[in-house]
Formats: C-alpha cells, sequence, structure tokens
C-alpha cells in the first residue's frame, strides 16, 4: 500500500473519531417543540470559551445548509474552532432538520421567535459549566439575531459575519430595484405600509411568494430592527468580518456596522464570498462555491475568529 495514502487515512480516521468523541447532541423545549443542535467540546478538564453559532436566513441547518445547497460552512466553523480549543453549539433553525417539529404556523411566526430562540441556547450555554465563556456569531440575517441576543444575554462578546448593516426593508427594496418599474410601483407602497407596522389587504397574485398575508406579521417585526442600532447597544467587544466578494452583502454593510459601533474590530478578508469560502466576483463561478461541500474556508476566517476570541 502507498505509505503516503496510508498516512492520510490513519489521520483522516483519527480525526474523525476524535471529532465524533466531542459531538453531543443537545436540546431545548420550546412552546412548540424541540430545537436541536451539535455541541463540539474540546477534550480535557477546565472551561472553555463557547460559540453560539447562529444561521442565516431560510431554511439553514445546523451545518449551513438549505434543500438547494450544501456547503457545510458553519459546520467547517464549529470544526476549526474545536481545532483550535473552543466549544460550539450550532443548531437546525425551528422548521428544519432535527428542529421541523418546532415550527409555528406561519401567520405565528415572528422575528422576534428566532431571538427568542437564540436567547434559550445562550440561556443554556452560560448555565454550563464547562464554559467560561459565551460568544455569541451570527452569519447573514443570524447577525442582527446574534446582536439582539448578545445584549439581552450579556454576551461576552459577539461577531457579525457577512452581516447587513441597513434594515431589512431597505435591503428588499434594493433588490427589487432591478425589476420593471410596473412591479417596483406595486411592491414600494407595500414595503412602506409594512414598515409603518400595517398589513396590506389587497395582494397581486404574482407578489404572494414575497407578501401573502400569513408573512406580513413576520415582515413587520423584521422591518422594525436596525442592525446599527442594535450593534450599537452592545457593550461587549465586537467583530465585524466580510468578504470582498460577498454578491449578498456588502463591505459598506461592515463599514456601517463599525461606524455605528467604533470600538468594534473590522477584519476584510479579500476574495471571500458569502458562505465564506474563496470565490471570485463573477457571480455564476461564485455561486458553484455555494453547493461545493469540499471546497474549505476561506484562508485566514478561522485564524481571525480565534484571535479575537482568545483576546483578553
Amino acid at each position: 500500500m502507498n505509505t503516503r495514502f496510508l498516512l492520510f487515512s490513519l489521520l483522516f480516521l483519527t480525526s474523525s473519531i476524535l471529532l465524533a468523541q466531542a459531538e453531543e447532541e443537545i436540546e431545548i423545549k420550546t412552546e412548540t417543540g424541540m430545537l436541536k443542535g451539535t455541541l463540539l467540546v474540546p477534550e480535557g478538564q477546565g472551561e472553555f470559551p463557547v460559540v453560539l453559532i447562529i444561521a442565516g436566513s431560510g431554511p439553514t441547518d445546523r451545518n449551513g445548509n438549505n434543500a438547494m445547497m450544501t456547503n457545510n460552512s458553519l459546520k467547517m466553523l464549529a470544526e476549526g474552532f474545536l481545532e483550535n480549543g473552543i466549544a460550539s453549539l450550532r443548531f437546525d433553525k425551528r422548521g428544519v432538520g432535527a428542529s421541523a417539529g418546532a415550527m409555528t404556523a406561519e401567520e405565528d411566526l415572528r422575528f422576534e421567535t428566532y431571538i427568542e430562540d437564540a436567547q434559550a441556547w445562550s440561556t443554556q450555554l452560560k448555565a454550563d459549566p464547562r464554559f467560561d465563556e459565551l460568544i455569541i456569531m451570527g452569519h447573514s440575517e443570524g447577525s442582527l439575531l446574534g446582536m439582539i441576543a448578545a445584549n439581552s444575554a450579556k454576551a461576552d462578546k459577539f461577531i457579525s459575519v457577512a452581516g447587513v448593516g441597513r434594515p431589512a426593508a431597505d435591503i428588499l427594496r434594493e433588490q427589487l430595484s432591478p425589476q420593471p418599474p410596473a412591479v417596483t410601483a406595486m411592491t414600494d407602497p407595500i414595503i412602506t405600509t409594512l414598515e409603518q407596522g400595517q398589513t396590506v389587504d389587497s395582494i397581486n397574485p404574482m407578489l404572494n411568494s414575497l407578501f401573502r398575508p400569513s408573512v406580513q406579521p413576520y415582515l413587520i417585526s423584521w422591518f422594525k430592527y436596525n442592525p446599527t442600532e442594535e450593534i450599537a447597544k452592545l457593550n461587549c467587544p465586537v467583530l465585524v468580518l466580510q468578504g470582498t466578494t460577498d454578491i449578498q452583502v456588502k463591505v459598506k454593510d461592515a463599514e456601517m456596522l463599525v461606524n455605528a459601533n467604533p470600538e468594534a474590530e473590522k477584519v476584510i478578508l479579500e476574495g471571500m464570498n458569502h458562505v465564506l469560502k474563496e470565490a471570485p466576483i463573477d457571480r455564476m463561478e461564485n455561486i458553484e462555491s455555494y453547493n461545493n461541500p469540499s471546497l474549505p474556508l476561506m484562508d485566514g476566517l478561522i485564524p481571525a475568529i480565534v484571535s479575537f476570541i482568545n483576546m483578553k
């Protein structure tokens, strides 16, 4: 047998065994069902810092994947933390994966529902004697959820990864702006009405995927939060991470967050996209990485986060 291949196989096997030993499946009870996640804890005695990893928008599972893409970005983050002596918890959002049974009816779902989930996980981690420091990290939409939860949970540190700096209503307007004027003429008044906290009764059927009556209460609850206002409330150390080839969130968003919290540390990674992989700015090539679980995380990402977590 090839000696190099044998050595690689042994290293892979050893790594897999250690990872399996470090994994714990944990859960919390909510009014609508159980939320479930994976806790990774380094070997050894003593207390460890622990990172609560909050996924972004949509039906995203604990590994950063959904039905349309598999990139394992959040799983890779957790494993990278483990290799550096840092514990982590990542979880399936309600309605997704092993947390599917905890989903509420769509008309009852609010942005605060996800905030409360993050707060509940934070409470559980802070009560665990193995951990001496709680770091909340949110990716994409999870950044806004995370900064609100970090404030209420009195987290020791907060990390925003590819987090937006503008209210969701502004982002939605921007995303719809390339549409024909006839479309934006219908959507702009709806967004404005929802921003004012009011629902819209008459919706053109072609807009149901965005503004159907059952989802409007959620949009109203989401639109009222401004990321720059929320991050300004944090008194703990803050790290804002952003990639230059992210086609969903821009470097200007990171700058807005840092300007709102001048004590925050900013790290811009050249060539990192929204799923934390190295990718070109070309849209089609960039999106290919969204469904490539073998592609490693961007060089420098884990070291930047570990350095921040270990900062005293």
